[in-house]
């Protein structure tokens, strides 16, 4: 088997970094597809064999422009793999692996993991538990919801990442006066049951099929209530073999499963309801959590999931074992909020458990680990007060205008 292979990534964003990096150290000739935007980013270029640049970002690409482009490339290059490192990129990857007739994830299945909608959908089929929800596409099916199913309740956009563009909605007058607001792109949106509880996050590798790795943590301040209100993310692993960590991880690979995750990444979500204690899936994603949740995943497991991806990626391409480095059973967190500092001074925080701090500008964020759950608890929770007090700045959280 020839040991050099070709890899088309796809990035909006800055991020993979360890992904490439590894590609390139498994002796293979990687391409790197991004935004002009991020030009000046810190890419790897010693680990790139070649950047190229697309007008905009996020859904503004021309999806024909990057098949041409990619598709040129191919009269001299034979492409082995296309990979998507960012939640907006899964169309573009699937797009290119449909036309251009690349093993991969397809258009049908990248569905499930973009289309927030596709995804309820899919899970009310196989007999996942999801809170109650409706589509946009009739006013006789949201009447009925509205009149069934008690408030609050949140509008969501289909394609959008994480918690963005969510609305919250407390009664049907009101319903109907964002609806309206939405006019042609109210299909854009899905309704759903808001059910007050405890987030978790499941991050997890998966090769031929089977879940190898996950570990789950808990969102100590949600996405969504930073997006809402600013504030201090804050999200830590929870105990191992824990009722909820069991749960969590049953329902976890009953949603890789069912969605047809073959090969990769996936960082899924879930809620434990106040009112009835059980847990309902919210979403999934077929990529490394963002947030700086790798490093976090990392520190408590001593898994890095962007490295571990590029090593599977590799070993699918030259048809070669995969072995997953030995685990430890840790645990981390991770504290981050805005910051009113282009580079904040974090020396403060020095006591021995810190592991990492992220460098993002105008960011103030740190990971800490430890072999006791309780002390990264609190660790986080006298961390969040300090930065409240000396870095936080809150921003108004923009309005959603560019879906798919």
């Amino acid at each position: 088997m020839e040991s050099n292979k070709s890899f088309v990534c796809i990035s909006n964003y800055f991020k993979g970094t360890d992904f490439l990096i590894q590609l390139k150290k498994l002796g293979n000739t990687v391409y790197l597809v991004t935004s002009e935007k991020l030009k000046d980013k810190p890419w790897p270029h010693d680990h790139i064999d070649e950047i190229f640049y697309m007008q905009g970002q996020d859904i503004d690409w021309n999806l024909e422009h990057l098949l041409l482009g990619v598709g040129n490339l191919m009269k001299s290059t034979k492409i082995d793999a296309i990979v998507a490192l960012d939640d907006y990129d899964v169309e573009k990857a699937t797009y290119l692996r449909e036309n251009l007739r690349i093993d991969g994830m397809g258009q049908t299945t990248g569905r499930y993991f973009r289309d927030k909608l596709a995804m309820r959908m899919r899970a009310k089929s196989c007999g996942i538990p999801i809170p109650d929800f409706c589509s946009l596409f009739n006013d006789h099916d949201i009447n009925t919801f509205a009149d069934t199913v008690s408030p609050p309740w949140v509008l969501k956009p289909r394609s959008e990442a994480s918690a963005s563009g969510i609305i919250k909605v407390f009664d049907k007058e009101t319903l109907w006066i964002h609806i309206n607001e939405m006019g042609n792109n109210r299909f854009k949106y899905l309704l759903e049951q808001f059910k007050p509880g405890a987030v978790y996050h499941c991050d997890s590798l998966v090769l031929e099929r089977k879940k190898i790795f996950s570990l789950t943590s808990k969102y100590l301040a949600t996405p969504m209530e930073i997006s809402q209100g600013g504030g201090v993310f804050r999200s830590t692993n929870i105990p191992y073999d824990s009722e909820d960590d069991i749960e969590i991880k049953k329902v976890n690979q009953e949603v890789l499963k069912s969605f047809g995750l073959k090969n990769g990444a996936a960082h899924s979500e879930f809620i434990k309801c106040n009112e009835d204690g059980k847990i309902y899936f919210l979403e999934t994603s077929s990529r490394v959590g963002g947030a700086h949740i790798a490093e976090m995943v990392e520190a408590a497991s001593n898994i890095n999931l962007w490295k571990e991806w590029a090593t599977i990626e590799d070993a699918l391409v030259k048809e070669k074992k995969y072995q997953l480095p030995k685990l430890k059973k840790e645990y981390a967190g991770i504290v981050l909020t805005l910051s009113k500092y282009q580079h904040p001074d974090l020396s403060s925080f020095s006591d021995p458990e810190v592991c990492f701090r992220v460098p993002l500008d105008y960011h103030a964020g740190l990971i800490v680990k430890s072999n006791k759950n309780e002390r990264v608890l609190e660790l986080l929770n006298n961390y969040v007060d300090r930065l409240i007090a000396d870095y936080t700045v809150v921003v108004e959280q923009n309005k959603v205008s560019k879906l798919h």
